[in-house]
C-alpha cells in the first residue's frame, strides 16, 4: 500500500498540499520547510515506511518512520500549521494532518490564519483507507 503527499510551495503558514492513497484524495498540512529543524519544519521529501502506534495524546494514528534526524513524526488531525517563530499559531510539530478544505481560523493573537478546515473527516477516511496495515508514504514537491 502506497499513500503520496504532493506539496505546494511552503509559506510562513504552513505546508499545503495534496494526500492521496486509494482512490481517495484529500488536502494535507505540515510545518512550512525550515531546514529540517525539529519541532519547526516538516520533514525531507522522500518515501518513508508507515506503521500504526498508540499516541498517548491522539490515540491511534500512524508514525513516519526513519526520517532522518527525526522522531515521532506522526499523521494525525490539525488544523494550523504555521511558524511560531513568525508569530503564527500550530498545532503540528513536524507531524502531517490531512485535511477536507482549506479555510482561515483566528489564532491565538487573534489574527485569520490559513488552515486546514474539516481534519477529523479526512483523518477517519485515511484511517478506514489503511486499515491499521502498514504502508508506504512518499512525499514530493509539486
Amino acid at each position: 500500500m502506497k499513500a503520496t503527499i504532493r506539496r505546494s510551495p511552503s509559506t510562513d503558514a504552513g505546508t499545503f498540499g495534496s494526500l492521496t492513497f486509494g482512490t481517495s484524495v484529500v488536502q494535507s498540512l505540515e510545518l512550512p520547510w525550515r531546514e529540517n529543524r525539529r519541532q519547526r519544519s516538516c520533514i525531507p521529501v522522500g518515501v518513508y515506511d508507515c506503521v500504526l502506534v498508540r499516541s498517548p495524546r491522539f490515540g491511534l494514528v500512524y508514525e513516519v518512520k526513519d526520517v532522518p534526524g527525526r522522531s515521532h513524526v506522526l499523521i494525525h488531525r490539525a488544523n494550523l500549521g504555521g511558524d511560531v517563530d513568525k508569530g503564527l499559531d500550530t498545532e503540528l510539530h513536524g507531524c502531517i494532518a490531512p485535511f477536507t478544505r482549506m479555510g482561515v481560523m483566528r489564532n491565538s493573537r487573534g489574527a485569520m490564519q490559513p488552515a486546514g478546515l474539516v481534519s477529523s473527516t479526512a483523518f477517519r477516511s485515511f484511517m478506514e483507507w489503511a486499515g491499521g496495515k502498514p504502508f508506504t508514504l512518499e512525499i514530493e514537491n509539486a
